[in-house]
């Protein structure tokens, strides 16, 4: 205990957000040069200040290479507590100027396609409701790459599948539903009406599928290993779904994607195969930062998420 709290009286009495931002500066250019060109400084000083913060903590920021300079775990550390520090001033100066202009507030959220047929449309809704002059920004990706802006402070909360996090105290988990994975075709596609449709009817076809650095892949993948070493014909990767409805409608290829975006964009375009697939359940819900307080405006946007995965859905837009 007695040595945390020696660092963290380092943290609060020596630390200056110049040398944070030098980090932070150096972490991305992975040149010390670079980095204090930026900060319109000399290389010497920019240096100094590294070697004095290293002195003070008693550990290595930076090892050198033949290709720059690459951060150590400790200047990891401080990289990302830099990285968080200054997104939250940001947001911090984001809500005093919305106060100041008579907003709302200002909310930036994550989304998976799990959550982005109706789950988070009609939390959004029904915050808007009660605060009409909030801002929102929504940015839709996959859990690989909105977990790290997660961290880093970028977004307020991410909402969708919820990944599989292990040993993790930074990032709390909020379950709101169970999601299910459909196969989804062109309406009139060979395969719709089959009877007693099996994964051998799907062999000739391609198939829309997510990267390969995101869970749902993995899980296919390997289902499609125990399916005899099959690899489709051809494969797309994509998790945009208007790109993803496109393709669909101008070929005879299949997409796996969360049932609840299926059924929100069947109508007579797409149709769901009625072949159940041993990939894919899992829970939907919110994640946001443990360490740090939600801002009001995203406090009530998770509470209209409660709200609204509290609700009876219908046959068309429930959660899987």
């Amino acid at each position: 205990m007695e040595g945390h709290a020696q660092i963290t009286s380092r943290v609060i009495n020596r630390l200056k957000l110049k040398q944070l931002r030098l980090l932070i500066a150096v972490g991305r250019h992975r040149s010390i040069l670079h980095a204090a060109r930026e900060m319109n400084l000399s290389q010497p000083a920019a240096t100094k200040m590294i070697k004095d913060l290293e002195i003070d903590f008693d550990v290595l920021l930076f090892e050198r290479t033949n290709r720059g300079v690459i951060p150590t775990a400790a200047g990891d550390a401080l990289i990302r507590g830099g990285q968080l520090i200054f997104s939250q001033l940001g947001t911090t100066a984001q809500e005093l100027e919305d106060i100041a202009g008579g907003n709302a507030g200002r909310i930036v959220v994550g989304t998976l396609l799990a959550a982005s047929a109706r789950l988070l449309p009609l939390a959004i809704a029904q915050v808007l409701a009660q605060r009409p002059n909030l801002a929102i920004r929504v940015i839709e990706g996959t859990n690989e790459v909105l977990m790290p802006r997660l961290r880093a402070g970028e977004l307020d909360l991410v909402v969708g599948r919820l990944p599989v996090l292990r040993h993790r105290s930074d990032l709390t988990q909020m379950p709101l539903g169970h999601g299910r994975i459909a196969l989804v075709v062109r309406e009139g596609h060979p395969l719709c009406g089959r009877a007693g449709l099996g994964f051998d009817d799907l062999r000739p076809y391609g198939w829309i599928v997510p990267p390969a650095d995101t869970t749902l892949r993995r899980q296919m993948d390997q289902f499609f290993v125990t399916e005899g070493q099959y690899m489709p014909p051809l494969m797309v990767e994509s998790v945009s779904f208007v790109t993803n409805r496109g393709l669909l409608l101008g070929s005879d290829m299949i997409c796996a994607m969360p049932a609840e975006v299926a059924h929100a964009a069947e109508g007579g375009a797409l149709a769901e195969l009625p072949l159940a697939v041993p990939f894919g359940d899992g829970p939907v819900g919110a994640s946001f930062r443990s360490n740090t307080s939600l801002p009001p405006a995203a406090a009530a946007l998770l509470a209209a998420l409660r709200d609204v995965a509290a609700q009876p859905s219908s046959a068309s837009d429930r959660i899987g």
